[in-house]
């Protein structure tokens, strides 16, 4: 029984220690903040329990997340004067593996994630385009997570972002980015004996160069957040997260024309889990504030959990 109930705790630890990929691509001339105003990681991934892992073992989750936007924001967060239009459908698949080793006192993991991904996008101009395909697979072989106690969990890691994702640089709409992105990440959960939670991830993006265009997107900083309250099997909160680009894109190594125009947006809203025997559900949506430099939309999420 003991085991039993260290195994179920691990379940509820891990149902939102994710990071999917954004597939969120704009022409260069309209959203100037990373190349086409998007990312390789949407913000607003990880909520209850972001920085605990579970015990070894091997599981399943699949996140599936709709983004829709129809206003762009410039440097001042004005909204910009043209007819646009953004739909996106992500259905991500990921594996995590947790090894019975341990590493500085940590126990050792590895996952992949695999997104496929629908998007249509409609510009006054350039007119419109839909794309349905594999996305960018993101992986990291090395997991390391801590328990300090009860109440303290930590996690670790260094994700990297292929460039599989299908990309045509005469294309307006692509689900993949093209270039690869190294992404260390550290997360945190603090929950209280009652319940209480506070959850917090950690990212940093750092972008290659795009070989089909020479263009080479800023750095990126992110936080996702969660304070929330576990009652029962149900557990509600508040989540979202802040995004900073930090440095200013380039092209083939030269400064872009596009100096100091640096995405930004704060994004907020509710989130609800359910967990139940082997498995969890959640349910969280997400509507963007203080944009700059990029859409300004909603997120929907559902997530599913399964332990092997």
């Amino acid at each position: 029984m003991k085991f039993l109930e260290k195994k179920l705790t691990g379940l509820a630890l891990i149902c939102v220690f994710c990071s999917i990929l954004a597939i969120l691509v704009l022409p260069a001339s309209v959203a100037r903040a990373t190349e086409g105003g998007g990312s390789h990681y949407p913000g607003g991934n990880d909520d209850f329990q972001a920085g605990a892992l579970p015990p070894p073992g091997l599981y399943y989750l699949n996140y599936l997340m709709y983004y829709t936007a129809d206003k762009l924001k410039d440097n001042a967060g004005r909204t910009v004067p043209v007819d646009f239009s953004l739909d996106a459908t992500v259905d991500v698949l990921r594996f995590i593996y947790v090894t019975k080793k341990k590493l500085l006192g940590a126990d050792v993991g590895m996952h992949i994630m695999i997104p496929v991904g629908y998007q249509h996008v409609s510009i006054d101009g350039p007119g419109s385009q839909s794309k349905t395909g594999l996305g960018d697979i993101e992986f990291s072989p090395l997991v390391l997570a801590w328990h300090f106690n009860k109440n303290w969990h930590m996690i670790a890691s260094v994700d990297i972002v292929a460039p599989t994702g299908a990309y045509d640089k005469d294309d307006l709409s692509n689900i993949g980015r093209n270039y690869w992105t190294i992404n260390p990440i550290v997360a945190f959960s603090y929950i209280h004996d009652t319940g209480f939670e506070v959850s917090g991830k950690f990212l940093y993006l750092i972008n290659t160069v795009n070989s089909a265009t020479g263009y080479t997107s800023g750095q990126e900083f992110i936080v996702d957040y969660l304070v929330g309250q576990r009652i029962g099997n149900w557990s509600i909160g508040i989540n979202g997260a802040y995004y900073k680009q930090i440095t200013d894109d380039s092209m083939r190594n030269e400064p872009s024309d596009f100096h100091g125009n640096k995405g930004q947006f704060f994004s907020i809203g509710p989130a609800l889990q359910y967990n139940y025997k082997n498995m969890c559900f959640n349910a969280k949506y997400q509507v963007d504030t203080s944009v700059k430099n990029k859409p300004e939309g909603e997120k929907f999420w559902l997530k599913f959990f399964y332990a092997f």
